[in-house]
Formats: structure tokens, C-alpha cells, sequence
């Protein structure tokens, strides 16, 4: 039977042997690179033998943007030939090349944030964060009859979808070990704040939403242990601030009662008003 397999080299087999005629074509590897201008190649590096007279010779790449990238050309000849073929020129990266990052799945570079208006983010059938919605009962007949009616959700957070929603909430802007949270009075917590307004099921004894206004967390999950300073139950205390006693300027027991004469032509108080002329 042919065997379709890879074919490898045995291990006592020798190596092959760098064909001196080959490695002496510097010039006719260097010449084979026409895809740059000749200022983009630099100096020779090495020369590797592939194979019986097949050699790759490599030269430093002086492109911008390709910092420790080499251009390789191989190179052979027939038997009982001085004369120098090329066989293949191509641009490879060196041990210290500036390469660009591992290619990853689009699920595995998402970050938070990078979905915006418009933007649609289709969910794996497979999700291990969703269950199907009739599993949110711990109810065999409510879960049977839900079911059966097609009621709820089609698919609610799993128990691993929770947990990992929880710790990454915990652990953070909007968890214990925050800046803001650090440094507000350690009574402050949000788990007492009146402005607190508990998450329902599972997560309702660890979170929250934070309903005051003014606070920097308003309209956001908190831990129950986060804090601010806009807690519900920070009072501040007016100092009482002494008020000074000024000294009396006009004082009404010191003025002597005395009495006036009235002018010539004025009206008595017990004359009768003089029309104005109108109505």
C-alpha cells in the first residue's frame, strides 16, 4: 500500500550538504528582488542550505514598518552546472520581527464599549451564560407547565452567567474596592443608602441600583457594600454660629414726647375733605 502520509527525514540521515556554487550567487539572489527599490535591501545575512544545491540566501529588509524582517531568495542549479537559477524571492519575518497580533475570533476581541448604534451582536446558540427561560423555576410543575404554554422568556441567565456577571460587577468601578467607594465614611454603604433599590432574585442580597440624583453611580448597579458620599443618612450638623449683639442705634424710650403746634392754614382733622374732581 502507498503511503499518502508526510514524509519525514530519518534521524541518522546526514544533512544537506551547502552547495558552494550556489552560496558564491550573492549577487544573482540579490538582483532577483524586484519587488522594492534596491535602498530597501541591506546587507547579506546568512545563506541555508535546503537542499542538494538548493540554498536560501537572506538579506536584511530596510522597509519602514518591517523592522527585523529579511528577504529570502532560494536559489539551485542542475548537475554538472555552474549556472545559477532562482527559484522563489519572499519576505519573512526574523527572530526579533515587529509582528502584528495573533488572529483571534471577533467573540474574543470584543471589549465593553465597542458595541454602538446600529451595531448588532448576534449570541452563540451554545452560550454557557443563557439557559432556557423555563429553567429560571426551581419548580418541576411550574417549569413543566411553562413549557408546555410557552411562557417566559426563551432564554435567562444561567447559574454560570450570574456568577460571572456578579464578580465582575464586584470587582469593578461600581464594587467595594472603588476609589469613590474607599473613600467615603465607612457607614456609607449602599446596602443602608435609602436611595438603594435591590436587584431581584438571586443577586437581589448583593446588588443594587443606585437611585439618588446627585450620586455618581445614579441609575447603575452597586454592590451593597460600595459606597459614596451621597448615602441617604449623611446629615450634616449646622454649627451654631454666635450671633454678636450690635449696638442699638435708635432707641425709642430715649426720645422726649413733645408737642407741635399746627402751621397757619393748615386743615383741621375735624373739617370735611375737599373734593378732588373726580369721581
Amino acid at each position: 500500500m502507498g503511503n499518502n502520509g508526510p514524509v519525514t527525514r530519518p534521524a541518522s540521515a546526514r544533512a544537506p550538504r551547502l552547495d558552494q556554487v550556489c552560496a558564491a550567487a550573492v549577487e544573482v539572489a540579490r538582483d532577483a528582488i524586484t519587488e522594492v527599490e534596491p535602498t530597501d535591501i541591506g546587507d547579506h545575512l546568512q545563506v541555508v542550505a535546503e537542499g542538494d544545491r538548493v540554498v536560501t540566501h537572506y538579506f536584511e529588509c530596510r522597509m519602514a514598518g518591517y523592522r527585523g524582517w529579511r528577504w529570502a531568495v532560494t536559489v539551485t542549479r542542475v548537475p554538472r552546472s555552474r549556472h545559477v537559477t532562482v527559484c522563489e524571492t519572499v519576505l519573512l519575518p526574523g527572530p526579533d520581527a515587529l509582528l502584528a497580533p495573533g488572529w483571534l475570533p471577533w467573540q474574543e476581541r470584543l471589549k465593553p464599549g465597542d458595541l454602538g448604534p446600529g451595531d448588532l451582536l448576534p449570541t452563540p446558540a451554545d452560550d454557557e451564560r443563557l439557559a432556557p427561560g423555563y429553567l429560571l423555576s426551581d419548580d418541576p410543575a411550574v417549569e413543566e407547565t411553562a413549557w408546555e404554554l410557552g411562557l417566559g422568556r426563551p432564554r435567562v441567565l444561567s447559574r454560570e452567567g450570574r456568577a460571572e456577571a456578579a464578580q465582575r460587577w464586584y470587582d469593578g468601578d461600581h464594587g467595594p474596592d472603588a476609589a469613590i467607594s474607599v473613600a467615603a465614611p465607612a457607614a456609607a454603604r449602599c446596602g443602608t443608602c435609602g436611595f438603594y433599590l435591590p436587584l431581584a432574585g438571586s443577586l437581589r442580597l448583593a446588588f443594587g441600583a443606585c437611585g439618588n440624583f446627585f450620586a455618581p453611580d445614579d441609575g447603575r448597579v452597586v454592590s451593597a457594600d460600595h459606597g459614596c458620599g451621597a448615602h441617604s443618612e449623611t446629615l450634616v450638623e449646622a454649627a451654631e454660629t454666635p450671633v454678636d449683639e450690635l449696638p442699638t442705634v435708635y432707641d425709642d424710650s430715649a426720645v422726649e414726647a413733645m408737642t407741635v403746634s399746627r402751621a397757619p392754614g393748615s386743615v383741621d382733622s375735624a373739617e370735611p375733605a375737599e373734593p378732588y374732581g373726580h369721581p
